[in-house]
């Protein structure tokens, strides 16, 4: 069956002739072959189609009257020619003016042609981003998996990532073999896939992601090819039934574990609903997708976060909301979630680092920049020009009257800044858990953001597969430019391959965050707790904690002195023994770190004058264990930076509260710098803390009291 089909796709490849002007088309020209015995005669139409369709839909009628007189064809052929031309649909999220592709684009379309289909983030050869090969012509392996890749290979292969970026292409230059390559390689993968008829039993072809993005992929694709006279009315009955039953799976399997999955196939329904009208189970699509979404947006938390606290699946799920939205506001249909997304964008705001204002770096300066947002959790490295083009300018769109999203907006594009800023104070996200402490929006400023993780449902929420990493209580700290205490990072999804799974758990070990661990084994609990947050005298303070293991909680105060330097205290409390671990792990420029195994801390050496020294206290009682860290700022299995982290030891007695004083001075001159700290309190209390800390001949005395 599969050869047969693709010797009638490739006798219609030959004798389909190439548009000659696109602008026939756009003026209502005709660019259909004529309707002649000679051209139906032999043609291998899918009738089942118009059992799909509402004939009595405005616009169909020379459908209806063909189709009821027995000429399949010249059905096929108006209806062909009613979606070419029509006007009743309003696409806002897609534009097809003066069309343009990137190199990236041109490169994933021409590596298709040689069958080496485009996986996010998977590649054969990273340098020339080459895909990996799944086979030749008739023998495409839609079971390819290569060695050393995660299971997201598998996965994102179904999602058919190269299909976009093959359309933009070809609308762009008019050449039919990239319309050629989409019609046979979907016609393959059709025949190899069929749909199960016990629904998506596993995360394969089927699973509701792969589904649903295919089928927001698939709206657009036809409009980028319709012009195309290779787009035959053949084609387009294959096409449309096989769109229809994408749909209609979607409808019946809604993903029960929710989350951004359910959003995003909840995006596709409204959207299949919206712009396919014509269909008879438009009407039911549209509605189960946006009463899905109107009680999916509750993912959105008080505070604005995304329920999975992954800011790269956040602004993902802002993304599903917002063209859902825009799409059903565009057709005339009244759907408002602004009020919940208004605050998930102004998190992305808050979660920008200002390096983002960078205007006129050249790209290799970018690439040696740290990265523009935290990568707590399953999150990672989202460029500059990815923050400018696809969110601030869509928040801007979304809430025109925000002065501070205007600033970012506006700020990051290299020109005049409108607007303001949002502010210098404590930002606290209290239902995620997430506290920032800032000196202001420059990219020489200070900005220190911590995760305490607070997940609704401890159980599983930081099991290996989950988007969460058990780190409770970690710390970025960015300042001028660079940041000094990145997150390791993901690296790597689960996977079968053992090795790849190794590169997942290694990143999410309690020790590769800063933060507090016992005996280096993984955090049991998440359920944060924001205990104190003021301002008074110039010094900013934070009090928060996290059971994170059934016998021993982390308490983490941190003192914000004059917008200058930080104090941190850690506090290990409860009954648990053996080694309660202090982990700080520090930039990604591995030669511009010095420990100071003496000092319990270590330094930097830039020789740009930006530089930090780090101190722990007391230095009795505790062991100094070096350590080589990572970093990786992608997802691509074994890509990261080797970097200098350390642990501070201390053997916990059951009976004892394991207390550290932490200092981190940013300053110019390393070598100058006179750092002392001790406790002035008579030991743990649940109340409070006391610190007496000494730079450079200066005394503060830091406390809090609960």
């Amino acid at each position: 069956m599969k050869n047969t089909l693709f010797i009638c796709l490739f006798a219609l490849f030959a004798f389909s002739g190439c548009v000659d002007d696109e602008e026939d088309f756009a003026t209502g020209g005709n660019i259909s072959p004529e309707l002649t015995p000679e051209n139906k005669e032999n043609a291998e139409l899918n009738a089942a189609v118009f059992e799909q369709l509402n004939l009595d839909y405005p616009g169909l009628e020379k459908v209806k009257q063909y189709y009821e007189a027995g000429e399949n064809y010249l059905a096929a052929s108006a209806l062909l020619e009613y979606y070419r031309t029509r006007t009743n649909v309003t696409n806002p999220n897609l534009s097809l003016i003066d069309v343009t592709y990137s190199d990236a684009d041109l490169s994933k379309a021409n590596y298709a042609l040689e069958y080496r289909f485009y996986v996010n983030g998977q590649l054969e050869d990273a340098t020339t981003e080459m895909p990996y090969s799944v086979g030749k012509a008739g023998a495409i392996n839609w079971a390819n998996n290569p060695k050393g890749t995660s299971a997201e290979y598998q996965k994102q292969l179904h999602r058919h990532q190269w299909f976009i970026p093959q359309a933009k292409v070809y609308r762009a230059t008019h050449d039919e073999k990239y319309i050629n390559s989409w019609i046979e390689v979907y016609s393959d993968w059709i025949v190899q896939n069929p749909k199960p008829e016990a629904g998506p039993t596993d995360e394969g072809p089927w699973w509701q992601l792969q589904v649903a993005t295919r089928v927001l992929d698939q709206v657009q694709l036809m409009d980028y090819y319709k012009i195309s006279s290779n787009f035959t009315p053949e084609w387009f009955t294959t096409f449309l039934t096989a769109f229809i039953e994408h749909v209609d799976f979607l409808a019946a399997y809604p993903y029960e574990a929710g989350g951004n999955i359910l959003v995003t196939q909840a995006n596709a329904l409204a959207t299949a609903g919206i712009l396919m009208p014509e269909l008879k189970n438009a009407e039911n699509w549209k509605n189960k997708g946006y009463g899905i979404l109107n009680t999916q947006v509750q993912q959105f938390l008080a505070d604005g976060w995304h329920k999975e606290f992954s800011l790269h699946y956040h602004i993902a799920a802002i993304a599903d909301f917002y063209e859902a939205m825009k799409l059903a506001n565009a057709n005339n249909q009244s759907i408002d979630f602004k009020e919940a997304l208004r605050k998930a964008a102004e998190v992305v705001m808050y979660f920008t680092y200002p390096n983002y204002f960078l205007s006129g770096t050249s790209k290799d300066e970018l690439e040696n920049l740290d990265q523009i947002v935290p990568m707590f959790n399953d999150s990672w490295n989202r460029s500059r020009n990815t923050l400018k083009n696809n969110n601030f300018k869509t928040y801007v769109e979304m809430f025109p009257d925000s002065e501070e999203l205007k600033y970012m907006y506006t700020a990051g594009n290299g020109g005049t800044a409108q607007g303001k800023t949002p502010g210098n104070e404590m930002k606290i996200f209290d239902d995620a858990g997430f506290y920032i402490m800032r000196n202001g929006w420059d990219p020489g400023s200070t900005v220190m953001i911590f995760s305490n993780n607070k997940f609704n449902d401890v159980s599983t929420s930081l099991s290996s597969y989950s988007h969460n990493q058990p780190d409770n209580g970690t710390f970025e700290l960015y300042i001028n430019k660079r940041n000094f205490f990145p997150d390791s990072g993901v690296c790597a999804y689960s996977s079968d391959d053992s090795a790849i799974q190794e590169y997942r758990n290694w990143f999410r070990g309690p020790d590769k965050h800063n933060t507090l661990s016992l005996n280096n084994t993984k955090s049991k609990n998440a359920a944060g707790v924001l205990l104190k947050s003021e301002t008074r005298n110039n010094i900013e303070t934070l009090v928060f904690e996290n059971q994170d293991y059934e016998n021993m909680k982390h308490r983490r105060a941190v003192f914000y002195v004059n917008k200058s330097f930080f104090v941190l205290i850690d506090e290990g409390i409860g009954n648990a023994t053996g080694s309660a671990n202090l982990s700080f792990n520090l930039c990604k420029n591995e030669n511009e770190v010095e420990y100071d195994a003496d000092e319990m801390g270590a330094h930097t050496t830039f020789n740009d004058g930006n530089n930090i020294v780090v101190r722990t206290f007391p230095k009795t009682d505790f062991t100094f264990e070096p350590f080589t860290g990572r970093v990786a700022f992608s997802v691509k299995n074994d890509v990261f930076y080797t970097r200098k982290s350390y642990r501070i030891k201390k053997n916990k007695a059951a009976d004892e509260t394991a207390r550290f004083i932490t200092v981190i001075l940013p300053c110019g001159d390393t070598s100058s710098q006179n750092i002392n700290a001790e406790f002035t309190d008579e030991g743990y209390s649940e109340n409070g803390a006391s610190v007496k800390v000494e730079i450079n001949n200066t005394n503060y005395d830091l406390s809090y009291t609960l």
